[in-house]
């Protein structure tokens, strides 16, 4: 029984989410959001001559949104297998 009722009820067995697919959409969403940060319309034209001393925030803001989207989705494995699915 799940603990939160759902409306939609899916004819296919749920089935746990990939760990690896969550770490490259974070990844892109980090990647994204660190472009938008870095050249965002509040830093002006000038932003861009400086593009080389921003990639190492780039890189680590990709980085880190992949380890928590990783960590969400193992999260979720996990509670679903021992509390949902029983396995």
């Amino acid at each position: 029984m799940p603990l939160l009722p759902s409306l939609y009820a899916s004819a296919e067995r749920a089935q746990p989410w990939s760990v690896p697919r969550a770490a490259c959409y974070g990844a892109g969403i980090g990647a994204i959001a660190a472009l938008f940060k870095t050249f965002g319309p509040l830093h002006g034209p000038g932003a861009a001559v400086h593009a080389g001393a921003h990639m190492l925030a780039i890189a680590v803001a990709a980085a880190a949104f992949a380890l928590l989207c990783a960590g969400a989705a193992a999260l979720r494995n996990f509670i679903a297998r021992s509390l949902i699915w029983h396995e």
